[in-house]
């Protein structure tokens, strides 16, 4: 089986669809969710526990991989899915996220980029052409073009000259793909600038991707900005084709995202808030380490089906977070993970039901959001440490 993407039934309300997306590892219901995986593991978590809250595709980093352990390492001991125990669906981006993130230790040119390793400081060169062959190697069921992602910036020109470049990027890394069975999706970018982001989505939609992925949105910006930039972006987009709103994984964005029409999400935010402590309810975000948990005597969130809210007090997880047990950072993503996922499943279902605006609004009633001030702080510490 082949990549295909088919709309089972859109939103008559809003622009969200409910989809089946098939792959060669088989067929997944959208919106999707996937959990981050740069160095080939979800932190803390086994295959066998990820399949267990229903997780269905994974992503993999090819920056991380290709500096640590080596893509010639992962491909002699038989490709990516072999080498970390996965055997759904696995989706690697570029890496060019992560390689724009060195800023200080990069340096573009038409060819490519070099960039210094955060790791040791050793010297590399990613060309369109090299990025694909890697991830061609690694074996990814769906890869990424290689692009320029340029902070958030109130400068068109510069973001345009990043735009063009990943326009040319994206025509290279097409005439270079061979490898059957893998699908090949084209990046879109443009800023916070809607004419730059209709351009961006009517150039890549022309080459015919068999996906797209939108990325340069959630780095800084004000979320209605980031709204307004995916409607401008989905709106160029072919209707027929999966949408991938890359590094976006809150609650309430992954409501926002599945109304204007995106079926694919990624991002570390459950899993990285996990191990600090910040556990998701329908009430919001709560710090387990609060004094006020140190006695309580029920789950976390008691409407919860994962192994953590069945299993365990918040007392317990109160106490394992202050003793700084390595158990606390598993039992939270277990549970953080679980809670996104089974939003997404109900999402789906309502939009099968005809009911996606009724669960969209009850739920971002209850849910408190973290403040906008708090939030840019928090991602920018989080864009400084190098995600």
């Amino acid at each position: 089986m082949g990549h295909s993407f088919k709309i089972v039934k859109p939103c008559p309300q809003t622009q969200a669809r409910a989809g089946a997306l098939s792959t060669s590892r088989g067929t997944l219901p959208t919106p999707l969710f996937l959990p981050v995986g740069s160095q080939g593991a979800v932190k803390t978590l086994t295959p066998e526990e990820l399949k267990a809250i229903g997780v269905k595709m994974v992503l993999g980093n090819t920056y991380h991989l290709y500096l640590r352990p080596g893509i010639e390492i992962i491909e002699k001991l038989g490709g990516l899915h072999r080498f970390i125990s996965w055997d759904g669906p696995i989706l690697t981006d570029s890496g060019g996220y992560q390689v724009f993130s060195l800023a200080s230790l990069r340096r573009v040119s038409e060819e490519g980029v070099s960039f210094r390793s955060h790791i040791d400081g050793s010297e590399h060169f990613f060309t369109p052409e090299l990025v694909i062959q890697l991830q061609e190697r690694l074996g990814g069921d769906i890869i990424m073009t290689l692009d320029e992602c340029p902070p958030y910036s109130t400068d068109s020109g510069l973001v345009r000259e990043a735009m063009e470049r990943t326009h040319r990027w994206a025509e290279r890394c097409q005439r270079c793909h061979r490898r059957e069975g893998q699908a090949l999706y084209g990046i879109v970018q443009g800023g916070v600038f809607p004419e730059l982001r209709r351009e961006s989505a009517s150039v890549l939609s022309s080459l015919g991707f068999p996906g797209y992925a939108i990325g340069g949105l959630s780095l800084g910006e004000p979320k209605e900005l980031t709204w307004a930039m995916l409607e401008e972006t989905v709106a160029c987009l072919p209707q027929d084709k999966p949408r991938y709103l890359m590094g976006v994984g809150s609650p309430e964005d992954l409501f926002e995202g599945v109304a204007r029409g995106v079926d694919l999400f990624d991002s570390a935010l459950p899993t990285r808030t996990a191990r600090n402590g910040s556990l998701f309810t329908p009430l919001g975000r709560q710090d387990i380490q609060n004094a006020r948990y140190k006695d309580w005597d029920e789950p976390i969130d008691p409407g919860c089906d994962c192994y953590t809210c069945h299993t365990f007090s918040v007392a317990y997880l109160h106490h394992l977070f202050k003793s700084k047990d390595l158990l606390a950072y598993r039992l939270a993503t277990i549970h953080n993970l679980r809670f996104i996922l089974k939003l997404m499943e109900q999402m789906r279902q309502a939009i099968l039901e005809g009911s996606f605006i009724t669960l969209k609004e009850s739920f971002l009633a209850d849910y408190q959001t973290t403040d906008e001030e708090t939030r840019l702080a928090q991602k920018q510490r989080w864009l400084e440490r190098f995600g």
